[in-house]
């Protein structure tokens, strides 16, 4: 079906995007018009999350009960003592199946008998890993021995004997027949997790993803047993099938795609497993780019950009560190009709949404500061406070989050699976360094003129110079900094000539006798 313009006006259900390239895969959820998430896969970077490998274990370290593994990816990749082996009694497997990438490894209880990994794994040994998160930075992939298959209903752990169902289907009759269908119909010594989607999904249904997940294990187990490490055992789809396979379901009113190729290999696939959701395929034929068009591009913006405006005129200022982010809110050029106090809340509540909103679309992790305005009012704080809780709610990133202080700040993490957007399409910039600020044009003049003393000092001092130097800065001396121009003339007893250039990096300069 082809995406009519009359058609996209304003849709208040899930629309899920894709910007579909040779080298690129862009995906965009969004919920009445607004962007939620955004996903990206490089063709030449794909995410190995997921990938299953026999790797060969490089160093064991007990100190840190964690060993390093090598997979076959530029850096070694990190396994820690609780996912070397999985313990049936040790995962908690009635889980929310929502989580990033699908992965399903349950929440563990703490082992109050814990081995010493050393007895556990021997360096030179091969073992089969799954990629749990994927390199951020310059830390490697986190792998885990217990291993999990992502179906479209069902997923599958071999080496849990038990059955699981989403804690997001809530109605306790629907969880039990789910459980009695799974069970009877799984093999003996497995583990499945019913998946939120699959809410009414029929026996017939459960048995194909049984099979579906039991063959890809078996071919994964073979493939052990005759490759050598590091070596790759099973490959997740690409980012668009696994956006379909994880987040097509009933609210989603339309999945667009703007490339014809891909359409109709969505399309084929819908039709043979999920033909129900076959109506919600659309192909968009518009002349302006697909992001550009749904507005995608505008908030891609905004999640690049360090300020970011409220509606009211406030703003917030996001800034990234190692260690940290930190969250400034400002009242900006909102002045409010009513009391200082009623202003300051208005900004600190509608930045209590924007605020998770980017943290999502960012995907920030780590340790968060947040400085709200400051607030005299407890019940103020209180509201402000609460508001945040509950939008952090639907955010599918684990989040912990302490009270709002009597200063107005906020400490809170939140965990993260992937390399945040800013990373992900950034790279350090080579004029400031990573410190976001570069030399102003009066620093970058006063220290030539020292460059020109340190000559005019010097045993053969020159008589005539030609001062290479950007544009910008040779217009800055010339207006502002006359008189420092005409000095360092003084001082070399001659002229100093300019040639300017924008192809010189802004703090660049060159001296050169003439």
């Amino acid at each position: 079906m082809l995406v009519k313009l009359s058609d996209i006006s304003q849709h208040m259900g899930k629309q899920i995007v894709i910007n579909h390239t040779k080298h690129e895969i862009r995906i965009a959820l969004l919920q009445g018009n607004v962007v939620n998430e955004i996903f990206y896969e490089r063709e030449r970077d794909k995410s190995v999350v997921g990938n299953i490998f026999k790797g060969k274990v490089l160093k064991v370290l007990p100190g840190m009960e964690s060993a390093f593994i090598d997979i076959g990816l530029e850096k070694a990749a990190f396994l820690y003592v609780d996912d070397i082996r999985t313990d049936p009694e040790r995962i908690d497997i009635d889980s929310d199946d929502d989580k990033d990438n699908s992965r399903h490894n349950g929440s563990r209880k703490k082992d109050r008998h814990k081995q010493n990994i050393s007895s556990l794994i021997q360096e030179g040994q091969d073992i089969m890993v799954q990629v749990s998160k994927g390199p951020i930075g310059n830390k490697g992939a986190r792998i885990t021995c217990n291993i999990t298959l992502p179906g479209r209903n069902l997923v599958f752990m071999p080496h849990v004997n038990n059955v699981g169902v989403s804690r997001q289907i809530r109605d306790e009759k629907e969880r039990n027949r789910l459980r009695k269908i799974v069970s009877s119909i799984k093999p003996e010594n497995t583990g499945f997790i019913v998946r939120t989607v699959a809410t009414n999904r029929s026996e017939e249904e459960f048995r194909h993803d049984v099979e579906y997940l039991l063959t890809t294990w078996h071919e994964a187990e073979k493939k052990y047993k005759t490759y050598r490490s590091p070596a790759i055992l099973f490959e997740d789809l690409n980012l668009t099938f696994r956006t379909i396979r994880d987040m097509l379901a009933p609210d989603v009113e339309a999945l667009i795609i703007d490339d014809t190729f891909e359409y109709e290999k969505i399309k084929k696939y819908l039709a043979t497993y999920l033909p129900h959701y076959s109506h919600v395929l659309k192909l968009y034929s518009g002349k302006a780019s697909i992001f550009d068009h749904y507005g995608i591009t505008h908030e891609l913006d905004r999640a690049m950009s360090r300020k970011v405006w409220l509606k009211s005129g406030g703003h917030l200022v996001i800034d990234q560190s190692e260690a940290l982010t930190a969250i400034d809110v400002n009242t900006g050029r909102f002045t409010g009709s009513d009391s200082h106090e009623k202003t300051i809340l208005i900004t600190n509540m509608e930045s209590a949404v924007e605020i998770v909103h980017q943290l999502k679309l960012r995907d920030i992790g780590g340790i968060i500061i947040i400085d709200f305005i400051d607030m005299e009012a407890a019940e103020n704080r209180e509201k402000v406070f609460r508001t945040l809780k509950n939008e952090l709610k639907k955010d599918k990133a684990k989040t912990k989050v302490l009270p709002i202080s009597e200063i107005g700040l906020v400490e809170m993490t939140r965990k993260r699976n992937r390399e945040n957007l800013g990373r992900f399409l950034r790279t350090h910039c080579p004029y400031c360094d990573g410190t976001a600020r570069i030399l102003s044009p009066a620093s970058i003049i006063y220290e030539i003129y020292r460059e020109i003393v340190r000559l005019a000092n010097g045993t053969r001092p020159p008589r005539n110079l030609l001062l290479g130097l950007h544009s910008d800065i040779a217009e800055y001396l010339e207006i502002e900094e006359v008189e420092t121009y005409r000095s360092m003339e003084r001082l070399i007893k001659g002229t100093i000539s300019l040639q300017t250039s924008d192809k010189f990096h802004y703090e660049q300069f060159e001296l050169l006798e003439l």
